[in-house]
């Protein structure tokens, strides 16, 4: 399969190896484009460095979500906001984290970098609930429980409804006024001055569809995240281990390739990213063979890919 790059909603990724250093991958980090604006998941360390080498722009970084409080996730946060100040970010950047992550964190950075450029604020994600935590004009994100051995949440980027494309042809042949436009567009039939009924099909064409994309970070093989994650455009899980290490995983509470595989297919996802790799491993080669067999649609996080939700295949 190979996919093209450019959408308004698009997925990098920054880091995908597991806890142990390894020089083949950096620790878990990406970042979400959306319509111009950066949302991160998890912050492994050398964040800002990996956003650099991705030509992601520190202006645009508003939002960072923690999936867990395990280091590999999480302690690259105090030098990437340290690296914010610095370059004097404006604005508002919120972290969500768990109530534990926002008391250290905050304190962390009052010690290290007490004067900021940027609102520093926390959005406290509540353990073993699923809520909305992000709530804009065109996405929400949604975090969800995971089994792991400690508190820990995925999250899943999801579009709002778009709205309908209106024909211009059709609505300067009906005199359409300006301020009808927006209802048009939201579905509604146009009634003419003399009370004639124009049909909406007549005057538009159908939405895009909205996109999606779930992020589960460290879990033993759940599978009732298929109904959490049903229908989603594009599945990161996490594949630490292949088939050979199934028993290590489940002791361990993190999933094989061939886990995420099943969750990916029950769930009638379009497509699975698989990371979050053992260093064990010289190469992801039997991932995702194993998670192939269950999954075909399966590709391998690598640092500096970037993908469009939904991929759209060439």
């Amino acid at each position: 399969m190979r996919y093209r790059n450019m959408s308004e909603f698009n997925l990098n990724i920054l880091g995908c190896g597991s806890a142990t250093p390894s020089l083949r991958h950096l620790p878990a980090c990406q970042v979400v484009e959306y319509r111009g604006n950066l949302m991160m998941i998890d912050c492994g360390e050398g964040a800002q460095l990996s956003m650099r080498k991705a030509g992601l722009k520190f202006s645009r970084l508003n939002h960072i979500f923690i999936s867990h409080l395990h280091g590999d996730h999480c302690l690259g946060l105090p030098g990437l906001l340290s690296t914010l100040a610095l370059h004097q970010k404006g604005g508002t950047l919120t972290v969500h984290t768990f109530a534990e992550g926002a008391e250290m964190f905050s304190g962390i950075m009052d010690f290290f970098c007490r004067e900021r450029s940027f609102d520093l604020q926390f959005n406290v994600i509540e353990p073993g609930k699923r809520q909305t935590v992000l709530d804009l004009p065109s996405l929400t994100v949604e975090s969800f429980p995971l089994r792991h051995r400690v508190a820990c949440a995925g999250f899943l980027f999801k579009e709002k409804p778009k709205m309908r494309h209106l024909k211009g042809d059709m609505a300067r042949f009906y005199n359409v006024p300006v301020s009808q436009i927006k209802a048009i567009k939201e579905g509604a039939d146009f009634v003419t001055p003399d009370g004639e009924v124009i049909a909406n099909d007549r005057l538009t064409t159908p939405a895009d569809r909205a996109a999606s994309y779930a992020y589960c970070s460290d879990t033993v093989y759940d599978r009732s995240l298929a109904d959490v994650v049903r229908g989603v455009d594009l599945l990161y899980h996490e594949a630490t281990y292949a088939d050979d290490c199934a028993q290590k995983a489940r002791a361990r509470f993190h999933s094989t390739a061939s886990e995420a595989a099943t969750v990916a297919r029950d769930a009638g996802a379009g497509a699975l990213l698989i990371g979050h790799f053992s260093n064990a491993y010289n190469d992801e080669s039997r991932h995702l063979a194993e998670a192939r067999a269950i999954f075909p649609d399966t590709l391998v996080a690598r640092e500096g890919l970037r993908l469009e939700i939904p991929l759209k295949q060439l």
